[in-house]
């Protein structure tokens, strides 16, 4: 059986199911009352993990939830098809297929082969975690001209292997590989 929380227990990134549904708490407030009687509440700012919809609730101290069955396996990307992106499971070696929907803005850093965190719920897939950073190859970039650097423009568009377009310092060329921040897609340096 699963464990209970209560809700004065829930912190930042505490899983919990409530009405059926799978949430991650964003962020948590306690409000403790100041007349004798009161009930402490704790508002919860959460995430539905199957639908990604945030919102605000507000629970009594004393109110249980279950633990969601949730499990991370770690999987790497294979190909891209009409079905969705295919990922395979690197322990049990099944091919894990996530719908557009689910990776969303993601797909601009899927290279082949890139080692990724595939979140399940009760046995099926929900979430693609990303690594902090990629490396992935310039497929187009101008040349930088040496004045450039004089107006403050130190830094030029290159398009990377999977069409994601980023800022890099002019001295990087096509075909070069780079790191790139997943989070804030940033150039972080030559691979």
């Amino acid at each position: 059986m699963a464990a209970l929380i209560e809700a004065i227990e829930i912190k930042r990134r505490t899983y919990f199911e409530h009405e059926g549904a799978p949430y991650v708490c964003v962020d948590v407030t306690v409000s403790t009352p100041t007349a004798r009687g009161g009930q402490t509440l704790v508002r919860v700012k959460m995430r539905n993990l199957l639908t990604r919809a945030v919102f605000e609730r507000s629970f009594r101290a004393g109110e249980r939830f279950k633990e969601p069955d949730l499990d991370t396996v770690s999987a790497a990307f294979l190909y891209a098809d009409g079905d969705g992106f295919n990922f395979m499971d690197q322990t049990s070696f099944e091919t894990l297929t996530l719908g557009e929907s689910m990776v969303g803005d993601d797909r601009a850093f899927l290279s082949d082969n890139l080692a990724v965190q595939i979140q399940k719920y009760n046995g099926s897939p929900i979430a693609l975690q990303l690594p902090a950073q990629v490396e992935l190859t310039v497929a187009s970039t101008e040349m930088g001209s040496r004045g450039d650097t004089a107006t403050g423009g130190a830094s030029k568009v290159a398009v990377l292997e999977t069409g994601l377009e980023i800022r890099v310092p002019l001295f990087v060329k096509e075909g070069e590989r780079v790191r790139v921040h997943t989070e804030t897609r940033e150039f972080l340096g030559r691979a």
